[in-house]
Order: structure tokens, then C-alpha cells, then sequence
């Protein structure tokens, strides 16, 4: 389909983007890579009378790793994030579970700011946000604020964004040295969203779980952040009954829809899987 007219806008910094935003309201969009919004907006699930171009913005490009913490701009792309040998060493989950988004054309075009700021439940990078325990630096008309990754989902396509706001980087602390990770997707075939997928992160000492942080995508309308599952593994030693007994407690707090993936009992049994194989993967990658 074709979608409605609107009146294109293509501002050339963040102050001139949330002047827009304010002045123009409700009937407003912002476009990144487009490819979230123009699909819906293809379907008319989307009309928007304006539509606000970010590619032109200063400030919302760059990777930064400086002792410890990582901070990534809004319109970095899903391509830049594979190709950064940086992240790659401080934070290798964020290239594997990049790898895993949609195809190399849209991963061309399509920015980590744009997957985790719109609300899709199917997105990839929000759940990883959660484990990581990242923060999203918003910028609108009362000035800039910070909110967690884990407070930033409502419901479906709705977020803490207010009016006038954008998200502009997302930060947090690199994972320690020697810790594990892991994304498992299990999808329909490639470019699809998840069945179900699971981030695990986490660290040994002694033989022994010390921290674990597990995150769900798409078996809500929210991304979960599985707290009882990393509480059950920390402490463990990571055996298959604690690692059995923390994909149960994932798979318990899922509530996926019933849709062309499958029933939602099998999701949820989908979710249990992922879980189990990224603790395992994790596992064996933690030093």
C-alpha cells in the first residue's frame, strides 16, 4: 500500500528536532532507519502528518567504550554495531544479538536507537537492554533525563518517552572481564521476529554462579527482565537442575499472544528453551 501524505521535516540538531516535536504534536513522527515506521505506515496503521527525519542530526552518531562504560548513539546502525571491534571486546552480546536482527539490508539502515525507543514488543535489542541494566538518555522540551531500561516499557508501542522527547544514546556499564553471554533466537526463518529468545549474562567465581541477569524477547508486550531465573542462578554452579529450574521461572512470567508462531503454550515452551541455551552457551563462555 501507499502510505498518507505528510509534510517532511529534516532538522539538523536534537533542539531543532524537539521544536518540532513540540510545536508540531500528536500528528508527528520521527523516522531513524524507517524501518519500523514505514512498514506501519504502508499498512495505514500509521498516519502521521509530519514527519521528522533524524539523519541529519548532529550528536546522535558515535560508539564510545572509556573505562568501562559504553555509551551508543541513537542512530548508530545494527551494521556499525557488528563492525565495532570495540563493543565487540567490552560487550560481545550486543554483536551477536545484532547479527540476529531482521537481514544485512536492513541492519544497513536500521539503528539501535529506533529498535529499542518505539516500543515493539518483537524488537531484539530492548531485551538486551534490560540484562545489561542500560540507560536511555532522552532529550525534550523541559532538557535532557535519563531513564532505565527496564522502566522504560509500558505496553505494546507504548514507553516513558513524554511529548516532545527523543531518545538520543543509550549507556551502560561493559559486563566485567571473563563474563558470559548469550542471545538465542529461535524465528520461523530469517528476517522474522522471535518465536521467543532469551539474553543471559553472567559471571563465575569459584566454579560458582556470581551474578546472572536474563531477558526475554517478544513473549509479551513488553520485554521481561526474568528476575527469579537470575536469582536461581546465581549461586548455583549452573547445573542442569538450576538451569532447569530457571527456564520454568522465565517461561512462567511469559504471556506471548497466539499468532502465526505458534500457540502460546508452545511459546512459552519456546521461551524455556532459549533460556536453557543461553545459560548453557553463556556458561561455556565465561572465564
Amino acid at each position: 500500500m501507499i502510505p498518507g501524505s505528510f509534510e517532511y521535516h529534516r532538522p539538523g540538531s536534537v533542539g531543532e528536532t524537539v521544536e518540532l516535536l513540540t510545536r508540531l504534536g500528536e500528528e508527528s513522527r520521527v523516522i531513524a532507519g524507517g524501518h519500523s515506521l514505514i512498514p506501519m505506515m504502508k499498512l495505514r496503521l500509521a498516519v502521521p502528518e509530519h514527519l521528522i527525519d533524524l539523519q541529519s542530526v548532529e550528536g546522535l552518531k558515535g560508539i564510545s567504550v572509556e573505562a568501562g562504560e559504553i555509551t551508543i548513539g541513537a542512530m548508530v546502525t545494527q551494521h556499525e554495531i557488528i563492525g565495532s571491534e570495540a563493543l565487540a571486546a567490552a560487550c560481545p552480546i550486543l554483536r551477536e544479538t545484532a547479527e540476529q536482527i531482521a537481514d544485512p539490508q536492513v541492519r544497513y539502515c536500521g539503528t539501535l536507537g529506533g529498535n529499542v525507543a518505539n516500543g515493539d514488543p518483537g524488537n531484539d535489542m530492548p531485551a538486551l537492554m534490560q540484562a545489561l541494566d542500560a540507560r536511555y538518555l532522552l532529550a525534550g522540551p523541559n532538557g535532557t533525563r535519563e531513564v532505565k531500561a527496564r522502566a522504560f516499557y509500558e505496553a505494546a508501542y507504548f514507553t516513558a518517552l513524554e511529548e516532545g522527547e527523543i531518545l538520543t544514546a543509550v549507556q551502560f556499564t561493559a559486563p566485567p572481564t571473563g563474563h558470559g553471554w548469550a542471545y538465542q533466537k529461535q524465528k520461523r526463518k530469517i528476517g522474522d521476529y522471535a518465536t521467543a529468545a532469551a539474553a543471559v549474562i553472567l559471571t563465575l567465581s569459584g566454579g560458582v554462579c556470581a551474578s546472572a541477569a536474563v531477558a526475554l524477547t517478544n513473549v509479551a508486550d513488553t520485554p521481561l527482565l526474568a528476575e527469579e531465573a537470575g536469582a536461581i542462578l546465581t549461586g548455583s554452579s549452573l547445573d542442569a537442575d538450576s538451569i532447569g529450574r530457571a527456564a520454568k521461572a522465565a517461561a512462567a512470567i511469559a504471556d506471548p499472544a497466539e499468532d502465526g508462531r505458534g500457540p502460546a503454550e508452545f511459546r512459552r515452551h519456546v521461551t524455556a528453551v532459549m533460556v536453557s541455551r543461553a545459560v548453557a552457551a553463556a556458561h561455556s563462555r565465561a572465564a
